[in-house]
C-alpha cells in the first residue's frame, strides 16, 4: 500500500551560535545536502604577542622560514611559524590563503599531520581556515591532506579531533564525491565512536553532528550508519538536551538517517518515539515560535518512523500499543499540526490488511470523517490530503469497503469535489476508486452528473498527471463495476468517451486494459449512444495499431480483438474496420505464443470473414 509522509527537516532553518566555535550555523543548516562550512575564527593553540603584520612582507618571510623548519622539524621555530600563519589568516583569510597556495607549503603539511607531530592541531587548524575558500579545496586534496587527516580522527587529543573535523568538513564542503571518499575510508564508525566517548565536549559533539547530517544525505552512508550504534548515541544525546537549538541540530541528523528502514527500527528500539511524544505533550499548547517548530519537527519525525514496515508494526502492537493510542488522540485535537500528523500516521499504519481491518472495526473511519468535516470550508489542505490518504488505504481490504460505504465515506469525500488543489483531488479520486468494487456503489456514483462532469474535466489536467490518470481510471471503474446503461449514458453525455479511448494508448498496461474492458462494455451495452464519440476519437485506428504492435501485452491484444467484434454492430465503425484490413493483422495472431490470444484471433478472424 502507498506510504504517506510529510516533508521533514530540509525546509526548516535553525540558527545556532556555539560558544566554543563563535559561529552561526544558520547557513549550514539551510543546506543539509553538503558539508557545512564551519567558520570558526582562527585561534592559535597558545597565546602569542599581538602583532600587526604587514601581510605582503612578514607573511612571505614566515612562509620561507616554514619551508625550512617543516623539513628540519625544529619544534619551537615551527610552532612560531604556524602561529604567525594563524594570525595572518585571522586578519585576511583570502589573501593569506592565496599566498599559502602560491608558496607550495601545502605539500609539506601532510608530513606534519602524523600522530607523532606536536603541531598537528595547529596544522589542521590552518587547513580548516584556508579550506573556507573554495579555490583552496582542490589544492588541499591534491596535496594529499585527506588521508592523514582521517588518520588523526583516531587521536585521543580533543583539540586535534576538533581541528581535524573542521579541516575535513571544509575541504569536503559541497562535494559529494569527496564525502563519498570519506565514507569509503571508514569515517562514519570512527565519528560515531567519538560521539560516544566525547559526549561531554560540546564543540566535538556538534562537529560530529554536523558531519553526520551531511554524510547521511548520501545513500552510500546508510548501510555504514546502520552497522553502528548511532541510533542509541543520538537518542541518549537527545534526552540530555533542553535547549531548542541543540535539539533542532539533532533533528537535522535524525531526519536523513530515519529514511533508512533499518535505522528507523533502531531508533524506535532506542526509545526515540517516547522522546518525541514527550515533546508533543510539552509543546502542544505553546504559542512560542520555537515550541511550534519543535512540535512540527517532532510529530513529522514520528510519521517518518512509521514508513518502515517493521518499525510501524512494532509501534502498532496489534492496535493496542500506547504509541498508536496516543496518535489516535491527535486526530480530534484542535492543533492543525497534530491533526495532520495523526492522519498521516493512520495512513501509514494502514499499510497492511490486518491493521486496516482492526482500525475500521474500532471506529477510525468516523474519527477521520469528523476531521474532514472540520476542514470542508476554507480548510487546511494538508489535513484534507492526509485524512483522504488514510481513508484510501483503509478502503483497500475488500471486507472494509461495504463498512466504509455504510459509514457514509463517499458522501464525506464528495464534499471536496469542488477543491482546486491537485493533491486533494488525487486522494479524493483514489479513495472513491477503492470504494466502488460493489456494483451498487459504482452505479450510484456513476449516475452522479456533477461527479462525472468533474472527472471529465480532470481527465484534461495535463499539468497534473496523477489527477489525470486517477480520473481516467475512476471513469473506467464506474463502467466496469456498475455494468449500467445509465452510467454509460451519463459518461457519454458528459464527454467522457474520448478520454477512455485515449486511456487505451497509455504507457501503463493496467490502464490500457482497464480502458479496453470499459470500452467493450460500452460497445456491448450502449453502442448506439456512443458510436459517434467512438468514431471521432478514432478508436478503430487505435485498435489496429495496438494489434499490429509487437510490444503490446497479450491481454491488450486479446481485449482489443474482443472490442473489435463488439464494434461490428455499428455500421460506421464496421466500415472503418473493413477499410483498415484487420483480417491481415488478426490472422497473424493465430500463431501467437499466448493460447488465449491465439484462440481469440481465430474467433475474430471468423467474425470478420463472415461480416466482410
Amino acid at each position: 500500500m502507498p506510504c504517506d509522509f510529510p516533508s521533514l527537516g530540509h525546509k526548516r532553518q535553525c540558527c545556532f551560535r556555539c560558544d566554543c566555535w563563535n559561529t552561526s550555523l544558520l547557513g549550514a543548516l539551510r543546506n543539509p545536502s553538503t558539508w557545512r562550512l564551519l567558520c570558526q575564527e582562527a585561534k592559535p593553540c597558545r597565546k602569542v604577542p599581538s602583532l600587526r603584520y604587514q601581510i605582503s612582507d612578514n607573511l612571505s618571510d614566515t612562509l620561507k622560514k616554514l619551508k625550512i623548519t617543516a623539513v628540519d622539524k625544529t619544534e619551537d621555530s615551527l610552532e612560531g611559524c604556524l602561529d604567525c600563519l594563524l594570525q595572518a589568516l585571522a586578519q585576511n583569510n583570502t589573501e593569506t590563503s592565496e599566498k599559502i597556495q602560491a608558496s607550495g607549503i601545502l605539500q609539506l603539511f601532510a608530513s606534519l599531520l602524523t600522530p607523532q607531530s606536536s603541531c598537528k592541531a595547529k596544522v589542521a587548524n590552518i587547513i580548516a581556515e584556508v579550506a573556507k575558500n573554495e579555490f583552496m579545496r582542490i589544492p588541499c586534496v591534491d596535496a594529499g591532506l585527506i588521508s592523514p587527516l582521517v588518520q588523526l580522527l583516531n587521536s585521543k587529543d580533543q583539540e586535534v579531533l576538533l581541528q581535524t573535523g573542521r579541516a575535513l568538513g571544509n575541504i569536503c564542503y559541497d562535494s559529494h564525491s569527496l564525502q563519498a571518499q570519506l565514507i569509503n575510508m571508514g569515517v562514519i564508525p570512527t565519528l560515531v565512536k567519538l560521539l560516544g566517548i566525547h559526549c561531554q565536549n560540546a564543540a566535538l559533539t556538534e562537529m560530529c553532528l554536523v558531519a553526520f547530517g551531511n554524510l547521511a544525505e548520501l545513500e552510500s552512508s546508510k548501510e555504514q550508519f546502520a552497522s553502528t550504534n548511532i541510533a542509541e548515541e543520538l537518542v541518549k544525546l537527545f534526552k540530555k538536551q533542553i535547549e531548542h537549538d541543540k535539539r533542532e541540530m539533532i533533528f537535522e541528523v535524525l531526519a536523513p538517517l530515519a529514511e533508512n528502514d533499518a535505522i528507523k527500527l533502531q531508533l524506535v528500539e532506542a526509545g526515540l518515539v517516547e522522546c518525541l511524544l514527550e515533546i508533543v505533550q510539552q509543546k502542544v499548547d505553546s504559542d512560542k515560535e520555537d515550541d511550534i517548530t519543535e512540535l512540527k519537527t517532532g510529530s513529522d519525525l514520528m510519521v517518518l518512523l512509521l514508513l518502515g514496515d517493521e518499525s510501524m508494526q512494532k509501534l502498532f502492537e496489534g492496535g493496542k500499543g500506547g504509541v498508536f493510542q496516543r496518535v489516535l488522540s491527535w486526530i480530534p485535537s484542535n492543533n492543525h499540526q497534530l491533526q495532520l500528523a495523526g492522519a498521516l500516521a493512520i495512513a501509514n499504519f494502514a499499510r497492511n490488511d490486518g491493521n486496516c481491518i482492526h482500525m475500521v472495526d474500532n471506529g477510525i473511519v468516523e474519527k477521520l470523517m469528523d476531521l474532514l468535516d472540520r476542514h470542508v470550508e476554507d480548510g487546511n489542505v494538508t489535513v484534507q490530503h492526509a485524512a483522504l490518504s488514510a481513508l484510501r488505504n483503509l478502503a483497500i481490504p475488500v471486507i472494509n469497503k461495504a463498512k466504509m460505504l455504510s459509514a457514509g465515506v463517499t458522501e464525506a469525500v464528495l464534499k471536496f469535489l469542488k477543491s482546486e488543489m491537485p493533491p486533494v483531488q488525487f486522494k479524493l479520486l483514489g479513495t472513491l476508486r477503492m470504494l466502488i468494487d460493489a456494483q451498487e456503489a459504482a452505479e450510484q456514483l456513476g449516475k452522479n452528473v456533477k461527479l462525472v462532469e468533474r472527472l471529465v474535466e480532470w481527465c484534461e489536467a495535463k499539468d497534473h498527471a496523477g489527477v489525470m490518470g486517477e480520473s481516467n481510471r475512476l471513469l473506467s471503474a464506474l463502467i466496469r463495476h456498475s455494468k449500467s446503461k445509465d452510467v454509460i449514458k451519463t459518461i457519454v453525455q458528459s464527454g467522457g468517451i474520448k478520454h477512455l479511448v485515449t486511456m487505451a494508448t497509455s504507457e501503463h498496461v493496467i490502464m490500457q486494459n482497464e480502458a479496453l474492458v470499459a470500452l467493450a462494455l460500452i460497445a456491448a451495452l450502449e453502442l448506439g449512444t456512443a458510436e459517434k464519440d467512438l468514431e471521432s476519437a478514432k478508436l478503430v485506428q487505435i485498435l489496429h495499431r495496438l494489434l499490429a504492435d509487437e510490444r503490446s501485452a497479450p491481454e491488450i491484444k486479446y481485449n482489443s480483438m474482443v472490442l473489435i467484434c463488439a464494434l461490428m454492430g455499428s455500421e460506421c465503425l464496421h466500415k472503418e474496420v473493413q477499410d483498415l484490413a484487420f483480417l491481415d493483422v488478426v490472422s497473424k495472431l493465430r500463431s501467437h505464443e499466448n493460447k488465449s490470444v491465439a484462440q481469440q484471433a481465430s474467433l475474430t478472424e471468423q467474425r470478420l470473414t463472415v461480416e466482410s
